[in-house]
C-alpha cells in the first residue's frame, strides 16, 4: 500500500514538473504584440493628454473671473473713471474683461463701432480657446483608422505564414504572431480614439461656456452704454 501511494506521489511531482507554465497577460505583454502601430498610437495618446490638460488649465483660467468685476467697471465709468475700469480689466486678464476693455477704449465712438470692435475680441478670444481641438479631433477619429490598419497588416502576416507552409498543416504558433496584431492593435486604435473623442467633448462643452460667458458680458457692457444720460 505504501509503495503504491509513493508511485502515485512521484507520478503527480513528474507531472507538475512536466506541465508548461503559462505566461501572464497584461497590457504591456499586449502592446509589444501590436508592433510599431502600437508606438504610434502611444504617442497620439500622450498627446491627447497633454492638449487636454493643457486646455483644462487655460478654460480653467478663462472661466474664473471676480463676480463684482462689471459692477466696478459700472462705478468706474459712471464717475467718468477710464483709465481705472481699464486698469481693472487688465489685472483681471480673462477673455471676457479684454473684451470689455476693448469696448471702454472704444467709449465717444457710435454704438455700432464699439459694439463690433467688442465682437471682433470675443472672436479672437474664441479662436485662442479652440487652439489644438483640431488636433484632438484628428486624433480621435485616426486612432481607430491606425488600429484598423494593424489589423489589416496582421491578417496579411497571418495569411503569409499560412502560405509559406508547404506541408500544408496548420500550426498555430506560426500564425499567433499576426493575429494578435491584427486583434491588439484595433484594441488600442479603439480605447485611444474613444478616449480623445470624449476629452474633445469635453472641451466643446467647456468652450460653449466661456463663450455665453462673453455673450454676457457683451449684453452688460452694451446695456451700460446705453443707460440713460450717455
Amino acid at each position: 500500500m505504501l509503495q503504491i501511494d509513493t508511485l502515485v506521489s512521484a507520478t503527480e511531482q513528474m507531472a507538475a514538473i512536466e506541465e508548461p507554465v503559462q505566461e501572464s497577460m497584461n497590457l504591456w505583454t499586449m502592446a509589444t504584440y501590436g508592433g510599431w502601430i502600437m508606438i504610434i498610437l502611444a504617442i497620439l495618446l500622450a498627446g491627447a493628454i497633454y492638449l487636454f490638460i493643457e486646455r483644462m488649465v487655460v478654460l480653467r483660467a478663462a472661466m474664473t473671473e471676480d463676480k463684482t468685476f462689471m459692477n466696478q467697471i459700472k462705478d468706474y465709468i459712471h464717475d467718468g473713471k477710464i483709465d481705472s475700469a481699464i486698469n481693472a480689466c487688465r489685472a483681471q486678464g480673462t477673455p471676457s474683461a479684454r473684451m470689455v476693455e476693448k469696448g471702454i477704449s472704444r467709449i465717444g465712438r457710435p454704438m455700432q463701432d464699439v459694439q463690433v470692435a467688442i465682437e471682433n475680441v470675443g472672436n479672437l478670444e474664441v479662436s485662442k480657446l479652440e487652439k489644438g481641438l483640431v488636433i484632438m479631433a484628428t486624433i480621435a477619429a485616426g486612432a481607430p483608422m491606425l488600429g484598423f490598419l494593424g489589423t489589416v497588416l496582421g491578417m496579411v502576416q497571418t495569411f503569409y505564414n499560412m502560405a509559406q507552409n508547404a506541408s500544408g498543416v496548420i500550426e498555430m504558433a506560426a500564425l499567433s504572431e499576426g493575429m494578435y496584431q491584427a486583434m491588439v492593435t484595433t484594441i488600442g486604435g479603439l480605447i485611444v480614439g474613444i478616449l480623445a473623442m470624449f476629452a474633445y467633448n469635453f472641451l466643446v462643452a467647456r468652450i460653449d461656456r466661456v463663450v455665453r460667458i462673453l455673450e454676457g458680458r457683451t449684453m452688460e457692457f452694451m446695456d451700460l452704454m446705453n443707460e440713460p444720460g450717455r
